[in-house]
């Protein structure tokens, strides 16, 4: 999205707009998510962090003047709301230098595919989810997974079949290809 979108966008949402507000969380809350899950390690607390950034943005959103980059502003926003959650906790982890930076440009691309990869991955039904992550994560095998679940191995084989017949259509053909090789590269 153009700076122009971006801004015509938040007009919309400064307005009231709650289609508006739908659409930018749509466009970021995924891509969010991975941020902070590299951060906090906890896919929940990640997306609770990402979802009080658009009630804070909403509850905010007269008082906010947002003129350059909207993407670089939802990270900070997520950067701080992160630095808060530790702080109320007194359970910091790193020190607000170690935090990562906000993402440039380029990052942003790379964390979108990731982002829907990850979006695809969420929607999948839960046994084939789990039947992949094990797969994937944890280098088991078709009989190993049947075992560990209690069902057959052509179940297994059927659930794999489908996760990844499901991932090949919700992805470009790209982001796919970038699935296979994070799968080969754990090896």
């Amino acid at each position: 999205m153009d700076l122009v979108s971006e801004l015509k966008l938040w007009e919309n949402i400064k307005n009231g707009d709650v289609k508006a507000l739908n659409q930018l969380h749509t466009l970021y809350f995924y891509q969010m998510c991975l941020f902070a899950r590299k951060i906090i390690n906890d896919n929940q607390l990640a997306e609770n962090i990402v979802s009080d950034c658009f009630i804070k943005l909403w509850v905010n959103r007269k008082k906010i003047i947002i003129t350059k980059s909207f993407k670089s502003y939802l990270y900070r926003i997520l950067r701080n709301q992160i630095t808060d959650h530790y702080r109320r906790r007194q359970d910091i982890l790193e020190t607000l230098e170690e935090l990562p930076d906000i993402p440039d440009e380029e990052v942003f691309d790379d964390q979108k595919r990731y982002a829907k990869l990850y979006e695809a991955l969420c929607n999948l039904p839960k046994q084939r989810k789990k039947v992949l992550e094990l797969a994937v994560y944890d280098s088991m095998t078709y009989q190993q997974i049947a075992d560990k679940l209690h069902i057959s191995k052509n179940t297994v084989k059927t659930h794999m079949a489908r996760a990844y017949r499901y991932l090949k259509e919700m992805l470009d053909p790209h982001d796919f290809y970038i699935f296979c090789v994070i799968l080969t590269e754990k090896d």
